[in-house]
């Protein structure tokens, strides 16, 4: 029996009657879950292989997976349906075969930057995982936790674990509806949910008024909060939580929930208790500066899946680099600033496009915007931003004359309908490339 059955039947053994998994069509009993999870895994006992891997169609199917699997011992590996059929068989050829005693989970990362690699976590891995997640945002008995991210990303899948070890109830949601997210924090008594920005916005342009007092913790991450979000979700009365993490790490990494009146985007505060965080300049050794994040601790991943059955693969003498910027100040707490593979070099100068964005959707008229580049003999990147806006370019580059330096600033504004974005609203960069140099050809 794996970690996540395992839990849960401590909480059975005790506290029977305590709520589970609340499913959209039924509430499930932590002594109705052992049934029904112990049902499940004796008609998956006939399936051949090690690891257990189901597309994620349905929630409510996924999760009761998830718990089978863990009865059985048996690693799981929830699959975004999404996927192509031939990034499905490079995810499956790669975690085929045995697995390696421990290894409980595989999630396959977005793949936004690149091919989706398998993380491969193990139960000491997302064991320590919870318990430093919990130092942070405490969670009991009783408490419910809405999850409307998915069960193949690991913002979704580590909720299960953290409610089961807490003896909490797991809220599961198919896909993102607002109103529904709205009407259960209500009804449920809601008392933590996980986030990307994209929802919180949309939530917050429902125009409800605070959300309600049972609610005390809104974890958000999953890509870049604006400050302009940040503050209309603080005056509508949210208790937000900015959070750093991925997939290799068993989710979060850093995370800060007191957004002061000097709060900046990218700012997460320390590192949870059990995680090593330093930044590393491009000779791979600390700076005090800007420079590659990198992690290690109990929770980070035990490596990348591979036909080769490698150990450790993707990680240096326990570290994990993140190929995300930032930089740690004085006291500690960590700023994140985009990705490495992202930057820009205009004019000799290292631009970030996550510091123009900021900027202009700051811009009245703005909904939207992402900043990339075309190739230029004189620039070496021109910057192009891609915007979706009612402000014409004049607008648009009178705004960023007036808060950005000369380097920074777009030389080139394309208007889209929507920017190419995932299901959890995170930025396709090569997808907006390939649509900013098809425009400019």
């Amino acid at each position: 029996m794996n970690l996540l059955a395992s839990w849960a039947d401590r909480v059975a053994a005790t506290r029977p009657d305590v709520v589970a998994l609340i499913l959209p069509d039924e509430t499930l009993s932590y002594r109705q879950l052992l049934d029904r999870s112990h049902t499940l895994a004796q008609q998956l006992e006939s399936t051949q292989g090690t690891v257990l891997a189901l597309p994620a169609e349905a929630m409510a199917e996924v999760a009761l997976s998830a718990h089978a699997a863990s009865r059985l011992g048996r690693a799981f590996f929830p699959l975004n349906p999404a996927l192509s059929p031939q990034r499905r068989e490079v995810l499956l050829q790669a975690v085929g075969g045995p697995v390696a005693e421990g290894i409980e989970l595989f999630i396959a990362t977005s793949g936004t930057q690149g091919e989706p690699k398998a993380v491969m976590l193990g139960s000491a891995n997302l064991r320590a995982g919870v318990l430093a997640s919990r130092s942070r945002l405490p969670l009991q008995a009783g408490d419910a936790w809405l999850v409307c991210l998915p069960l193949y990303h690991i913002g979704g899948m580590a909720i299960l674990y953290r409610c089961a070890e807490a003896g909490a109830a797991a809220v599961l949601h198919e896909g993102f509806d607002p109103q529904r997210v709205w009407h259960d924090l209500e009804r449920y008594r809601i008392t933590h949910i996980s986030l990307v920005p994209a929802m919180l916005s949309r939530l917050l342009e429902i125009g409800r008024d605070s959300p309600p007092p049972a609610l005390k913790v809104a974890l958000v991450g999953g890509g870049p909060l604006s400050a302009e979000l940040a503050e209309r979700a603080h005056t509508a009365g949210w208790p937000i939580c900015a959070s750093y993490g991925m997939s290799e790490t068993g989710s979060q990494v850093a995370t800060i929930c007191e957004l002061s009146q000097g709060w900046a985007p990218g700012q997460v505060g320390s590192p949870l208790p059990g995680f090593e965080v330093e930044v590393v300049g491009e000779d791979g050794l600390p700076t005090s500066g800007i420079g590659r994040i990198r992690i290690r601790g109990a929770a980070v991943m035990a490596g990348y899946a591979s036909p080769q059955r490698q150990m450790g693969l993707g990680l240096a003498q326990g570290w994990f680099a993140s190929g995300d910027l930032g930089r740690i100040d004085a006291q500690g707490n960590l700023t994140v600033l985009g990705r490495h593979d992202d930057m820009l070099v205009s004019g000799g100068t290292n631009v970030h496009p996550q510091q123009v964005e900021e900027v202009l959707k700051r811009c009245q008229g703005v909904a939207d915007a992402a900043l990339t580049s075309v190739t230029d003999e004189v620039w070496g990147d021109l910057l192009v931003a891609a915007v979706v806006a009612e402000a014409d370019d004049a607008t648009l580059e009178k705004w960023c004359r007036n808060e950005l330096a000369g380097a920074m600033r777009p030389r080139r504004f394309i208007h889209f309908p929507s920017l190419p974005r995932n299901a959890l609203g995170k930025l396709d960069r090569q997808a907006l490339r390939d649509w900013v140099r098809q425009d400019s050809a």
